[in-house]
């Protein structure tokens, strides 16, 4: 029997995913609560399978009350139900803990799916959520999101090279070895996952760093 815990501030809600789920044999919705602090108190006393929580809840939003289950009862899976679906809202529950994540807007058939995956420890995101998820990473890994990770040296090497500067001159003018310019460069080209010193260049104008 896989045991659930229900957390919504809107009792139609609620209704709804016990009927939904009971509907089930091998489904009990042993809890029900209608503030993030009920919701906590529930899963450490009944110590759910799984934990499904809409993000605004009152007292003590769904993001911590994931992040206090997943401290306090690790045995219990987190899954996101709720209606808001930006990339802060996805990456905030993930960091939290939570191992699913699903839309209001989601079919029937899919909230019974992320829960089976959840009481086999696994991880269920809905299709768009899986979207979002990969628009946030694509974004991220992206060179241009990568300037950071450069040093202020490794900046200032990039710009004087772009600007036409051989690794003789950019040495002169930063008084530093050619030796040194050589390595600033390869380590930024490493950083920013570039492979020629000609897309150097064009990271260079396009991120402001050389004005055209």
């Amino acid at each position: 029997m896989v045991r659930i815990l229900v957390a919504d501030e809107q009792a139609v809600v609620r209704r709804g995913l016990r009927t939904l789920l009971e509907a089930r044999h091998d489904f009990e919705v042993c809890a029900e609560a209608s503030n993030g602090c009920e919701a906590t108190e529930l899963a450490l006393r009944q110590r759910p399978d799984v934990a499904i929580l809409d993000i605004p809840l009152s007292v003590v939003n769904g993001i911590e009350v994931t992040r206090q289950i997943r401290k306090a009862a690790p045995a219990t899976e987190v899954m996101i139900f709720t209606l808001h679906e930006g990339e802060h809202e996805i990456r905030d529950a993930l960091r939290a803990g939570a191992r699913g994540y699903l839309l209001k807007s989601d079919s029937d058939e899919e909230i019974v799916r992320a829960v089976e995956a959840l009481a086999r420890h696994r991880t269920y995101f809905s299709h768009q959520v899986s979207r979002t998820m990969f628009d946030i990473f694509f974004e991220q890994t992206r060179p241009e999101h990568k300037t950071h990770a450069l040093t202020a040296r490794e900046r200032k090497v990039v710009q004087l090279i772009a600007e036409g500067n051989s690794n003789k001159s950019t040495a002169q003018l930063l008084s530093i070895s050619v030796k040194t310019v050589e390595t600033h460069r390869l380590a930024s080209m490493r950083k920013l996952d570039i492979h020629s010193t000609a897309q150097l260049v064009r990271y260079a104008f396009r991120e402001g760093l050389v004005q055209p």
